[in-house]
């Protein structure tokens, strides 16, 4: 019995403790960061923490993982040492701030918002399909 309580404790601790270890963004320009850096890290559950979590968002973020798995170990890496380059940061009005940035390995240049929802600071990717167009 001893066992099957301590097994159970160690799933349930396992289980709660990926999106708890997350850390809530305290500002736009936090949430735009952590997004982004785990986005370059290769971390997609971390960016979804701090993604605003509609369908488009969702499928956007799909779209960039799968880019990300087709890399080769030697890009993804080079991901992974780039640093973030922030060119603007421009709070819009409350709950808006648009975050534009580069980072130092391909040096594209990406918008995205970030938005405060419910008290929390979450990153809306849908700017990104305002540029494709």
């Amino acid at each position: 019995m001893k066992k099957i309580i301590t097994l159970l404790l160690v799933v349930s601790a396992i289980a709660c403790s990926n999106e708890s270890s997350f850390k809530r963004a305290e500002d736009a320009q936090d949430a735009g960061r952590e997004f982004i850096r785990a986005s370059l890290d290769g971390n997609y559950d971390k960016a979804k923490y701090y993604m605003l979590g509609d369908s488009t968002n969702r499928y956007l973020l799909e779209r960039w993982k799968s880019s990300y798995d087709n890399l080769s170990k030697e890009e993804k890496d080079k991901y992974k040492e780039s640093d973030i380059v922030v060119l603007d940061l421009h709070r819009e009005n409350d709950s808006v701030t648009s975050y534009k940035y580069y980072n130092s390995y391909k040096k594209d240049t990406t918008t995205v918002k970030v938005m405060l929802v419910h008290g929390e600071w979450v990153v809306d990717m849908k700017e990104l399909m305002k540029m494709n167009k």
